[in-house]
């Protein structure tokens, strides 16, 4: 069994920064994708960013693309997400989620099999 535990949310004001991380442990392993993925109230889950076991293998929603940066650890067991610039536009519930070994990366929610509980994430004066 996988569990993810996100960390690092909290209130920032407009443009200010925060990172996030996920902590996994079970059966994961460094190939394996990790994504992100935020939920506002009254909207749907939304694709932030994905990584493989080389953040050379990376890709970004459109919304956060410059703004964020994903990344993760040698042991593929801890993923980060370094949020810049934020705005009320990224307040949200941010997930991590473990997904499968792929050659491509992975941007349909669908696709990964374990997720975390969530770590709020508000933007505001």
């Amino acid at each position: 069994q996988v569990r993810l535990v996100e960390s690092g949310g909290g209130l920032v004001p407009p443009g200010g920064s925060l990172r996030l991380s996920c902590a996994a442990s079970g059966r994961i392993f460094r190939r394996n994708f990790m994504g992100w993925f935020r939920q506002a109230p009254e909207k749907e889950r939304e694709f932030v960013a994905t990584t493989g076991w080389n953040t050379n293998m990376t890709y970004y929603s459109d919304s956060v693309k410059g703004r964020f940066m994903i990344s993760r650890d040698d042991a593929g067991n801890t993923v980060n997400l370094q949020m810049t610039s934020l705005g009320p536009e990224d307040t949200a519930v941010y997930y991590c989620a473990a997904g499968p070994i792929s050659t491509r990366p992975i941007r349909s929610a669908r696709a990964y099999d374990y997720w975390g509980q969530g770590t709020r994430v508000t933007v505001s004066s």
